[in-house]
């Protein structure tokens, strides 16, 4: 770009690699994923020693979280056909955001439950509303990205043949049906419910649980109009018939 700066932050080279190992590919998840699961149980025993007893919020806290980890690791050649690993370069917004950001930020409300509690216990029924949207967030997130990875892989394979889709002057097609038929950032909405749901496990006394949500909501709004922009200049015209027939960017019917 010419900028130092701006090329510090936003990084250079796209893939740096030593022999065939390949840096941003391997801190993309693996440091950051692993490292905020070992902060989580290390609130969980903190909690234990603080208070004598684990609380049901912080079990089903490290266990969403654990499950978001677990998904993401099994499913980790998903995150080939992103746009952090195909776009951005590797610079200090991906380094930090993948080795420091994620593990310590994100571990939020275990650190705030492990010497607090989210409600009485006598009103530990909460959770159940919070588990369903959290399963259903993470149903939702594990199903769309599943689709779209499947169909850019193969397009005529059984689980998206049923599918409809656009062509482009790229020469590649665009999904118009399914969850892509819904929003056209419809992961983006199911990651943030799942996100949120954590955060609800730790009640209401403090706003400190959900920096998570608030941060998230900022950011995938700012990677959405990015990629809208970038598509735009990608597609040309198809954009604008693809944004027609799929006119919802989060939330089916409303915006």
């Amino acid at each position: 770009s010419g900028s130092p700066v701006y090329d510090f932050f936003l990084g250079r080279e796209l893939n740096p690699r030593i022999g065939s190992f390949d840096w941003k590919v391997f801190c993309e998840l693996r440091p950051g994923l692993i490292g905020w699961m070992l902060l989580n149980l290390g609130m969980m025993a903190k909690e234990w020693v603080f208070k004598g007893r684990v609380s049901p919020s912080m079990v089903v806290v490290n266990a969403f979280q654990g499950l978001y980890v677990i998904d993401a690791l099994y499913n980790e050649e998903s995150i080939l056909t992103t746009m952090d690993v195909t776009t951005d370069g590797f610079g200090f917004m991906l380094a930090f955001g993948d080795l420091a950001w994620v593990p310590f930020t994100y571990c939020t409300p275990a650190r705030y439950l492990a010497t607090r509690d989210a409600w009485d216990p006598a009103h530990d029924w909460l959770l159940a509303p919070v588990v369903a949207l959290g399963l259903a967030g993470l149903y939702m997130f594990r199903a769309a990205n599943g689709q779209k990875d499947a169909f850019r892989r193969d397009p005529t394979s059984p689980e998206t043949r049923h599918l409809q889709s656009m062509p482009t002057k790229r020469g590649t097609r665009l999904l118009v049906t399914g969850w892509w038929g819904m929003a056209r950032k419809i992961n983006y909405t199911a990651d943030w419910l799942f996100g949120l749901s954590w955060s609800l496990c730790a009640g209401f006394g403090s706003l400190v649980p959900y920096f998570y949500p608030i941060y998230f909501a900022v950011l995938l709004v700012h990677r959405a109009l990015r990629d809208d922009r970038q598509c735009a200049l990608k597609y040309g015209a198809d954009w604008d018939e693809y944004k027609r027939r799929v006119p919802y960017l989060f939330v089916p019917y409303l915006f």
